[in-house]
């Protein structure tokens, strides 16, 4: 019986130790260097908080080094109210990727008690549109400015216009709107994520008076759908 116990312990001590190893915080490098499908550990801070829905939360992350968009992240509806921008959280997840975004999926956190508080500046990401440096800003808080707002798409009657609902314009009031800009000969698709920033958001307004050859300077989030498509929080007409 003693042999026994002593082996219950020695198991016990070697799942502590495993645990201990799989919660080894990462930095932002080794995280961007981590194995697609690995399990990850990372500290980071609440940028902003897209969605909460089934005891799941979507939040938008970032520390000194890069961002994380933690996508499914299990938290309650107590804990999602205390997720407010600034606040330090301890996240371990699954570090994977959907149409070129890379993401912490099926993630569960906790708060970092006594933690000072981040807010990311926004980075001007503008010169590196149409480049392959831009990934490297993946998920982080950026501006881009002097845009020219383009043609979206075009409504029943066949006249172009500067916005759709939906990616194809099969939506309505309420759901997300897409637009395009070009910079510098190239165009980009945009969009307002209608959970982050919805129909009663100033963002949201501004998109749908925008008019097609406006200049705008644009903020938000640079997320990644077969190439940039960021989620856009403010929109300046110049």
């Amino acid at each position: 019986a003693e042999t026994t116990a002593e082996e219950t312990t020695t198991a016990e001590e070697t799942t502590e130790a495993a645990d201990s190893e799989a919660k080894e915080v990462l930095s932002y490098d080794e995280y961007v260097a981590a194995d697609l499908d690995s399990e990850v550990t990372v500290e980071t801070y609440v940028q902003a908080k897209q969605s909460w829905w089934e005891d799941k939360a979507t939040v938008y992350t970032q520390d000194q080094d890069g961002a994380y968009f933690v996508y499914n992240m299990a938290c309650s509806e107590a804990d999602y109210e205390l997720l407010t921008p600034g606040t330090k959280i301890l996240v371990t997840g699954y570090k994977s990727e959907w149409s070129g975004e890379v993401e912490l999926m099926d993630a569960t956190f906790e708060f970092v008690e006594g933690a000072d508080e981040y807010i990311a500046p926004a980075v001007d990401v503008t010169d590196l549109l149409g480049t392959d440096e831009l990934i490297d800003h993946q998920n982080q808080h950026v501006t881009f400015t002097d845009l020219t707002v383009e043609a979206a798409g075009q409504d029943a009657d066949g006249n172009d216009v500067p916005y759709l609902y939906n990616w194809d314009g099969s939506g309505s009031e309420g759901d997300d709107l897409y637009f395009k800009v070009s910079s510098n000969g190239e165009t980009y698709t945009f969009l307002v994520e209608s959970y982050l920033c919805d129909k009663d958001s100033d963002v949201y307004k501004a998109v749908k008076n925008l008019q097609i050859g406006d200049t705008i300077d644009a903020e938000g989030f640079l997320y990644w759908y077969e190439g940039v498509n960021p989620h856009i929080t403010a929109i300046t007409v110049k």
